[in-house]
């Protein structure tokens, strides 16, 4: 079961950054042209805010499972000082949930929206905030801390 969540995680990963770039690219191109908000603009954030969701479920159900996070194993200082297991322990989890945060803000904030401007500029600026976020903490071969680009 840990290692299928694991490779879903992994590959899910892709399709949320995909999605969130579309997202971005359009609502740019919305918010700076004075297009519309049209449908399909409303649908691709929600399919992004729902894969960020499901990403996040699944990685909780990883933080909880994974033999890389063990806190009865370790003492919080050691945790601490160790970067890999400082990484695994607090800042991933923690930095995803305020990206996906930030994302569901957005999400809520340009619903609201009264012009079709402002639900572009709105879903622009929360969407890339959190990418960022996101982006921050994803384990990619070149970080620090790392996987492989494919989990196979």
């Amino acid at each position: 079961m840990y290692t299928g969540l694991l490779h879903t995680h992994a590959l899910l990963r892709y399709v949320v950054l995909i999605l969130l770039i579309v997202v971005i690219v359009r609502t740019l191109s919305g918010w700076l042209s004075g297009k519309p908000f049209k449908i399909i603009d409303d649908k691709l954030s929600l399919y992004a805010f729902i894969s960020v969701h499901v990403q996040l479920l699944i990685g909780l159900i990883l933080y909880f499972i994974s033999p890389r996070v063990n806190w009865a194993a370790y003492e919080t200082s050691e945790i601490m000082k160790d970067t890999e297991m400082r990484y695994w322990h607090i800042e991933h989890i923690s930095v995803m949930i305020i990206g996906i945060a930030v994302i569901t803000v957005g999400r809520i904030l340009a619903k609201k929206a009264l012009t079709e401007v402002k639900k572009h500029k709105l879903t622009f600026i929360f969407y890339t905030i959190g990418l960022i976020i996101i982006l921050s903490r994803i384990p990619f071969p070149f970080t620090t801390v790392s996987r492989n680009w494919l989990p196979f």
